[in-house]
């Protein structure tokens, strides 16, 4: 398979990239080399908790969880002709993340032969924002896709770096104990 044809999910060694590796790369891409070789955060986090049951009690009438190739989205509904993706978050704080994750779904699916467009949804602040895949967001992606593969390869995670997302985190004790 050469390198054009190569779905985006394709990972180095086997590992896969999915639209949560594209969410935390844009957070911490300790993260990333962290989730990428299986070093699961704390379950029991409160945050994540959270994720899980705002994913299973927000929008209960749409069909959720559909896995693609290594990604699992939110929500598809059809809306008139258009095939709409979206990606539900507890709020917007990490925007630029959300928008990358959902990004890569629609690029995942257009591999696919799948035309949709993207809605990311924060249901407590009652917002909503489209997202479209342009060509500037697809450069980024080929980017961003090409530096998860470089440190995914390496074999110890980047050193821990303080950040402000850091004490909510559910990698915290890994890091910081």
């Amino acid at each position: 398979m050469n390198q054009e044809s190569q779905s985006v999910s394709d990972g180095v060694d086997g590992i896969r990239i999915g639209g949560t590796l594209i969410w935390y790369y844009h957070i911490c891409p300790r993260q990333v080399w962290l989730m990428g070789h299986q070093i699961n955060p704390d379950e029991d986090h409160e945050d994540l908790q959270y994720g899980r049951f705002l994913q299973q009690h927000a929008y209960s009438r749409d069909k959720k969880e559909i896995e693609v190739g290594s990604s699992r989205i939110d929500l598809m509904r059809k809306s008139g002709n258009r095939l709409v993706v979206v990606e539900v978050k507890k709020s917007s704080r990490a925007i630029e993340s959300a928008r990358m994750q959902l990004a890569y779904y629609l690029l995942e699916l257009e591999q696919n032969g799948i035309n949709a467009v993207g809605e990311l949804r924060f249901p407590e602040e009652r917002r909503k924002e489209e997202v479209a895949l342009t060509p500037d967001i697809r450069k980024i992606l080929k980017d961003v896709i090409t530096e998860i593969q470089k440190l995914l390869q390496s074999p110890y995670p980047p050193a821990p770096n303080k950040i402000k997302w850091c004490q909510k985190c559910a990698y915290y004790e890994l890091c910081w104990s």
